[in-house]
């Protein structure tokens, strides 16, 4: 049955293709398509719905149809059979359609007659761009091979419909006023920073001329020639990078480099083959085909992986059209300060550009744990996502601001915009510069008062920030990253390297170690932990590690094992009671014992720890903290679960504030708590990295502070400029405070004493 419909698809296609070569114009030639398609599949009736602006649906070719509809017949997205096959991008198949709820009528088009009826959406780049449909007069049943040789010609059509001759291009695009005119767009931070270029379109789609093959044979072995070309072009391109990046940067690209070994999409490509599709015309279709798919997953880190899956198709179709890889184009002629515009990005493709001229990002789609992320990041590009039609609104050549740091981008800015920013970028330069003359000096109060400054961390790449910064050590590093970079989970002996290599780096100044925490946003690719309503508040941290001890116990096996003869921190994350504690520690002292029993060195010296997030913890302090010999806050999940609001809604994200009287009213207790019973209390929350907040952290007392990179320098500066006893006064008359926030109270002390912001 299968070869039969491949034959009927293949000799199909072959007519298809001689029409597609002939000449007249682009509405002659489709239809022609209509009517060979009708005939081809013994249909009374095969019809072409094109999408123009405004998500209409406009009927643009039909054989059986009254002629006279065509170009007045419209249907919205979401109307009737065909504007929900649009919607869904979907086929449907139907024996009777007119009794099917959506079936809207429309007099003009005499389908009355017809009963039956399959549709299929033409799929361009990921977006439906209108709607194939056969109809037959009796209550036919159309088979899968049918449906499935109706989506190979919808391909076929794509490439007719989307190449601006039936309707133009533009047609589509947003309307913002005089296109000359400044834009400001308002997008999400992915990476922070700010760059100043040219706006270069990222172009990876490779156009694919020739979709119809009369060797299937042929196809298959050009199919894995190209698949060997590609994937000794990846393992020379990721040997390149052995000096950039190590580590985590190293897992997300194996993590890619194993999409191109995926049997499933290798066979799914040949099966497009024996269609009677060429290579590269069949590996484009099953990527079409996987990108509805993807875009309808809620998973995000799902959704996020097909970056990577586009990424390597156009490698691959690249390979297949013009015998060589992707990045070629990418390092042609290019501006000095370029600014990459994209509807996304793979790892791979951000590689390909000289990174020397890159000065930002602009995409479509994207999160900060995508992958091109976490590598723009760690190169220090800016990164904004989430650009409503980026494409439409931005033209090559247009001057460009990234403001990664509030999520905006400007494109064509006026010149009193660009020298801002410009002054802005001198003075941001000016400030690191004087952070940088900061970097051997202590972070100590005018009144002596020694604070200790550490970062956080979940790259390797992080790890140069310590001598660079002048911290104090590594106060959080997140052993996530490497499990959610990985397709399986990493086995002992890789993660005792890493944690080995981390250890080295630090040169002897401490590193605290979180234990594995996933989940809620945090997702692992080879964990399914099923839908959540509160995922936030569900089955995540150390809730699963818990549930799972073999994985924390390989986990704890790696870090005892690392530190071998030094010393070794390990923080658990998400503790909500002391049961939880000590059920984690009695995994931690099984391990060791079985490494004394083993014979090995173990850790000079092991200091335990526990991570606040949990404000009911803080009602437990008495047994925590005879169990401890540290205490991190986490302020991000503190806040969200202090005050039962969820950061993910914007309507309320910015309700309460963490300088508000109740949030320092909890610090305070837990600072005296604490410091009654000897031990450290710190922060490593964005509470902890921003000067303002970190102020009223020093003034509560406690000093111990753990944040990102970038911060060091600034709080660093506005710890040397402070007078502590002055603050400790001032802050006695703010905790009794009915106000919402004492930000203002606290930023105007700042500016009477001097202290700097």
């Amino acid at each position: 049955m299968q070869s039969s419909a491949s034959t009927v698809s293949r000799r199909l296609l072959g007519r298809l293709r001689d029409v597609m070569a002939g000449g007249g114009s682009a509405q002659d030639r489709l239809d022609r398509v209509v009517h060979l398609i009708a005939a081809d599949m013994v249909a009374e009736v095969c019809s072409c719905y094109v999408m123009r602006a405004g998500e209409v649906l406009e009927l643009f070719a039909t054989e059986g149809l009254n002629k006279t509809a065509v170009h007045a017949t419209r249907l919205r997205v979401g109307e009737g059979v065909v504007g929900d096959i649009a919607a869904h991008a979907r086929p449907v198949a139907l024996a009777d359609a007119q009794s099917h709820p959506l079936f809207a009528y429309r007099p003009e088009t005499g389908e009355e007659l017809f009963h039956s009826l399959v549709g299929v959406p033409i799929i361009r780049g990921g977006r439906v761009i209108g709607v194939l449909v056969v109809q037959n007069k009796s209550q036919r049943q159309y088979t899968e091979e049918e449906v499935e040789t109706l989506e190979t010609v919808a391909m076929v059509l794509a490439e007719l419909v989307s190449a601006g001759e039936l309707i133009k291009r533009e047609e589509l695009a947003p309307v913002d006023g005089n296109a000359l005119l400044p834009v400001r767009v308002e997008g999400v931070r992915l990476t922070a920073g700010v760059g100043i270029g040219v706006a270069v379109m990222h172009e990876p789609r490779v156009v694919v001329q020739k979709l119809v093959a009369e060797d299937p044979v042929a196809e298959r072995t050009r199919l894995r020639d190209a698949l060997a070309r590609m994937r000794a072009h990846l393992d020379e391109m990721f040997e390149a990078q052995d000096l950039a990046f190590g580590g985590e940067h190293r897992d997300v690209l194996e993590t890619y480099r194993m999409f191109a070994e995926d049997a499933g999409w290798i066979g799914r490509i040949g099966e497009a083959i024996q269609s009677g599709l060429t290579a590269e015309a069949a590996v484009q279709k099953v990527h079409e085909d996987t990108r509805v798919r993807m875009s309808q997953v809620s998973d995000p880190y799902l959704r996020e992986r097909l970056h990577d899956l586009e990424d390597l198709a156009n490698r691959l179709m690249s390979h297949l059209v013009h015998g060589f890889g992707a990045g070629t184009a990418a390092s042609a002629d290019l501006p000095d300060n370029v600014i990459l515009v994209a509807r996304s990005m793979g790892p791979t493709e951000l590689l390909d550009y000289d990174r020397r001229r890159l000065r930002g990002i602009v995409l479509e789609e994207g999160s900060p744990t995508m992958h091109v992320a976490i590598l723009a990041r760690a190169l220090d590009v800016p990164v904004v996502g989430r650009v409503p039609e980026a494409l439409a609104r931005i033209d090559a050549g247009d001057p460009i601001i990234v403001d990664g740091d509030n999520g905006q981008i400007f494109v064509r800015p006026s010149d009193d915009i660009q020298d801002a920013y410009a002054a802005n970028m001198d003075a941001r330069s000016a400030r690191i510069a004087s952070y940088a003359a900061m970097r051997d000096l202590p972070a100590i109060t005018r009144c002596g008062q020694p604070v200790k400054l550490q970062l956080n961390a979940g790259l390797l790449v992080d790890l140069p920030h310590l001598e660079a910064t002048g911290a104090d050590g590594i106060g959080l590093y997140r052993t996530e990253m490497p499990f959610m970079a990985r397709a399986q989970l990493p086995d002992v002996a890789a993660q005792t390297q890493l944690y080995s290599k981390i250890l080295d780096a630090a040169e002897g100044k401490p590193v605290v170690f979180r234990t594995l925490d996933v989940g809620s946003d945090k997702l692992l690719p080879y964990w399914d932990s099923g839908e959540e309503d509160n995922p936030a508040m569900g089955w995540r941290s150390i809730r699963i590690t818990l549930d799972r001890p073999a994985v924390m116990r390989q986990q704890l096996r790696a870090l005892i094992a690392a530190a071998a003869g030094r010393e070794l921190h390990v923080m658990f994350p998400m503790v909500a009671e002391v049961n939880e504690l000590d059920r984690a520690r009695a995994l931690l002292d099984m391990e060791l014992e079985r490494r004394r029993g083993g014979g090995h060195e173990l850790p000079a010296r092991i200091r335990v720890g526990t991570m606040l997030e949990v404000p009911a913890l803080a009602w437990q302090l008495p047994a925590l903290l005879k169990r401890v010999d540290f205490i991190s806050v986490g302020s991000n999940d503190l806040t969200q679960f202090l005050f039962a609001i969820d950061r993910g809604n914007p309507r309320i994200s910015e309700r309460y504030d963490t300088l508000s009287p109740a949030m320092l009213n909890f610090m305070r207790r837990l600072h005296k708590e604490t410091h009654k019973a000897g031990v450290q209390l710190s922060v490593c929350g964005e509470m902890a990295g921003r000067p303002l907040e970190a102020l009223a952290l020093l003034g509560i007392g406690i000093r111990s502070l753990s944040m990102t990179a970038s911060s060091i320098g600034p709080v660093k500066a506005m710890v040397r400029s402070l007078f502590l006893p002055a603050l400790e006064r001032y802050m006695e008359c703010l905790y009794d405070l009915p106000d919402r926030s004492v930000r203002e109270k606290l930023r105007n002390f700042a500016v009477d004493h001097g202290v700097v912001l």
